[in-house]
């Protein structure tokens, strides 16, 4: 989801080292490099040399925290570890304390702290977000009113410049206007943090325990001085809470699904202990408790709970805490720190294995041949796209699930995981994260299902934690499942999981028929599913859904890729019943006018259509939502009068009138890189026989759209939606549907790329240099004539050698034959 834009300078960054060797890249040789600087706005495709011919031995070198922290990104440029429970980061202010600058609290333009906070999501865009939780703020005042009263965050809060800050993989530091070295690190659940205060100041630090990003329901703080320990948790949740949707009062979100326990322990005795609740402040006081409800300005400015502890800075104090968190219990938190943060342990040491865990992760896609700056781009896109899922559990195995309860993990699971942006990630994270790690990839499918046992079998299509948010549109679930499924993820409960997806696909459940919540938070799974089997088609007028032609274009992706499951699970009769039910988009498809429209259940269509209309969409329009048919291109290509047709049209979704590019979004009729419907398109051209352009719009794309420094991404990163977009781009493959094994062909930004999949399989992609077209092709060195590569690539490895140049060969892979299939 994708919503306000800003801009920034990017952060100086060190100087790239010599050019790559060409032979070393050509024989796999993987590389890394220390950043380049890039000025602002200016396009990775040329800048920076070309990278160093040495061994990746620390790719978390050339990731980025800071891009995306821009121009509508959403990301934030805190510490974290792969998959992490924690995310130790920034909650930034404009002067309201009961909202951030943008959905999860951090913004690059925005020069003001009120605290650091234990968790966040990644670039999520339905502000404000989620998350948030526990800001501690290290303050040199005393503190004599109350922190909650101060709703403009005008005493409690601090000022920073840029050039003060700093982060990498794992760590994240800055030092404060008020004269404050903050320096971070985290373990998957714990952390240590060292806040080193000024001399002859107050040396307070506050723990502002009830102010979530989206509020809270209850608060509860303690400070125990004789064990140098503050403790406590808060009741909260709520994403996408405050939405203006036909929901309002009875918003199903704005309602409390997790509780976050922590608990700090210090090495310096406090001087001093205070508690607040609203607007009473009460020195010396070690207990605290109060929420501050889920609205926003008046409604809620002056409202919550907390405390703080200080410490003796007459000569300057560095003070370090040890922090552990856990969904489960106060125990859990205790036990989460304990095992994780080694007695003697610093932020040095913490933050240098986290580096190393990230290492692990990032050098599953070893590169070489490229420049700096997209080497930088592609690493910081791998990081990204691996902070989600989130660890959910705690150390022992215990969870909370989201009916509130706590569960123990399955045998034979590493972890559960949770928060999953269906709707955004089934498009190219999920495939990505199978890719790397079809380990974690099944334990999340395992955790989704209990997930959805716990939810009386409903699987919802947005879930933070483990708990329902009921956000966007369509089946995700059963894309994403289904997908997986096909990339080889075999550790999770097959055959348990497709029939509880099937049977929501199926059986009409109690809240199928609500309103509550429409648009954007419908309850239910399949909306209004009787009438949909009846029409075969989502009536804008009675579907209990945020568009018709929106969710039946979704459910037409998801209802194909349970038919591809079925099949492969031998399920023939289901095999053709969803695969039938793939090709209900044809009854969105209005031929008079030639693109997708919401249609009445009386069959008319909707009245006012126009290829810019929202109308009966979801965060796109009909022109952008038309190409939503992956599944079925030859089948769309007909629909739009052939193959020569549907060309010149896709010609026109990439350029404006005067055949300029036009692939950075702003145009409601053109292709939109800033979400998620159309992020495929560039790829079609593949299917309908003219490859040569996806190779050319797709590098347009990857040239244009997306940049180093914190503007860096086209829009949200929808916990790595788009980050993973890049990646595939840079690679030079993309998943050819949901559903599917089979990757689209296209041209790498490297001239070598090494993939070794936790799973043991190893995909290395080579090409003669980075040009842009590709003039032939080999795969496991047999000639390939087809702009695609089959499942086996993926699911027992290989090498595909491509030949480029900078000229289009309009003859490679052009044949019906050599054309990606439907079926």
């Amino acid at each position: 989801m994708t919503r306000s834009r800003v801009h920034r300078r990017p952060l100086l960054r060190p100087v790239p080292l010599a050019a790559v060797a060409t032979i070393a890249a050509l024989l796999g040789t993987g590389v890394v490099v220390a950043p380049a600087a890039a000025a602002p706005g200016t396009a990775a495709s040329g800048a920076g040399a070309s990278a160093a011919s040495r061994p990746v031995t620390d790719p978390a070198g050339s990731v980025d925290p800071f891009i995306g922290t821009s121009h509508d990104g959403n990301t934030w440029p805190g510490a974290t570890a792969p998959f992490g429970m924690m995310q130790w980061s920034p909650t930034g202010t404009k002067g309201d304390q009961t909202s951030t600058p943008v959905a999860n609290g951090y913004s690059y333009d925005v020069n003001r702290l009120r605290g650091f906070s234990l968790t966040h999501l990644n670039g999520a865009g339905c502000a404000p977000g989620a998350a948030g939780d526990v800001p501690i703020m290290p303050v040199t005042t005393p503190v004599t009113t109350s922190p909650s009263a101060d709703t403009t965050d005008t005493v409690y809060a601090a000022g920073y410049s840029h050039d003060q800050e700093h982060a990498s993989p794992g760590r994240y530091g800055v030092t404060l206007d008020n004269g404050v070295r903050t320096d971070l690190a985290v373990t998957t659940r714990a952390g240590v943090g060292e806040f080193a205060f000024p001399a002859g100041t107050d040396a307070n630090l506050l723990f502002r325990t009830s102010n979530s990003i989206n509020g809270s329901e209850a608060a509860d703080t303690r400070v125990d001085a004789r064990t140098r320990t503050v403790s406590g948790s808060v009741l909260t949740g709520g994403f996408c809470s405050r939405r203006a949707n036909g929901g309002g009062a009875t918003n199903p979100d704005r309602r409390s699904y997790y509780r976050l326990f922590f608990t700090a322990t210090f090495d310096k005795p406090f001087t001093s202990t205070g508690t607040w609740k609203d607007g009473a402040v009460q020195p010396g006081g070690t207990r605290a408790s109060g929420g501050e409800g889920y609205l926003t300005g008046a409604d809620r400015a002056g409202r919550g709970s907390g405390a703080w502890v200080g410490f003796d800075a007459r000569r300057g104090a560095t003070v370090h805490a040890k922090i552990g968190i856990s969904y489960v219990s106060a125990a859990g938190a205790v036990a989460n720190r304990d095992a994780e943060v080694r007695k003697h342990a610093t932020v040095a040491s913490v933050a240098a294995d986290t580096r190393a865990s990230w290492n692990r992760e990032l050098s599953r896609i070893r590169v070489g041949g490229g420049t700096a700056d997209r080497t930088t781009q592609l690493y910081t896109a791998v990081y990204h796209a691996l902070m989600q899922p989130n660890t959910l559990n705690d150390r022992d195995g215990r969870y909370l699930g989201p009916d509130m309860r706590v569960h123990r993990m399955d045998r034979g699971h590493g972890a559960v995981y949770g928060t999953y942006s269906g709707w955004d990630q089934y498009r190219a994270q999920i495939q990505l994260l199978a890719l790397l790690r079809p380990d974690v990839a099944g334990d999340m499918a395992q955790s989704m299902l209990r997930f959805a046992e716990q939810n009386g079998g409903v699987w919802d299509r947005w879930l933070h934690l483990g708990a329902p948010t009921h956000v966007m549109t369509g089946d995700p679930s059963a894309a994403t499942l289904a997908t997986w499924y096909a990339m080889g993820v075999r550790n999770f409960d097959v055959r348990a999981a497709y029939a509880s997806l099937r049977k929501q696909a199926t059986v009409e459940n109690a809240d199928a028929e609500s309103d509550i919540g429409c648009p954007g938070q419908c309850l239910a799974q399949r909306p209004a599913l009787d009438e949909y089997l009846q029409r075969h088609y989502a009536a804008n007028d009675d579907c209990s859904c945020w568009g018709g032609a929106a969710e039946t274009l979704e459910d037409s992706i998801s209802d194909s890729a349970l038919g591809y499951w079925a099949s492969s699970l031998g399920l023939r009769s289901d095999a053709r019943m969803f695969a039938a039910r793939g090709e209900y988009w044809e009854n969105t498809f209005n031929a008079a006018v030639g693109y997708q429209a919401a249609r009445q259940a009386d069959g008319s269509w909707t009245p006012g259509w126009s290829p810019s209309t929202g109308t009966g969409f979801a965060q796109g329009t009909s022109a952008q939502y038309t190409w939503l048919v992956p599944q079925d291109v030859s089948g769309l290509s007909s629909a739009l009068g052939g193959d020569e047709q549907a060309v010149a049209r896709l010609d026109a979704f990439f350029h404006d009138a005067a055949g300029n590019w036009a692939v950075t979004g702003g145009d409601a009729t053109r292709f939109d890189p800033t979400n998620e419907p159309d992020i495929h398109t560039p790829w079609m051209y593949n299917a309908l026989g003219q490859p040569w352009k996806t190779q050319e719009t797709v590098r347009r794309v990857v040239d244009d759209a997306y940049r180093t420094g914190p503007s860096g991404l086209p829009g949200n990163d929808d916990l790595g939606t788009m980050s993973a977009w890049y990646v595939f781009a840079s690679i030079g493959l993309f998943p050819q549907t949901p559903g599917r094994a089979e990757m689209l062909v296209g041209s790498p930004t490297f001239s070598t790329v090494d993939i070794r999949r936790s799973s043991g399989e190893r995909i290395v992609i080579r090409s003669s240099g980075t040009d842009q077209y590709v003039q032939g092709a080999r795969l496991d060195g047999k000639t390939l004539t087809k702009s695609w590569v089959p499942a086996s690539f993926v699911n027992r490895g290989g090498t595909l050698s491509l030949r480029v140049g900078d000229t289009a060969d309009t003859t490679w892979a052009t044949a019906e034959r050599d054309r990606p299939r439907d079926r």
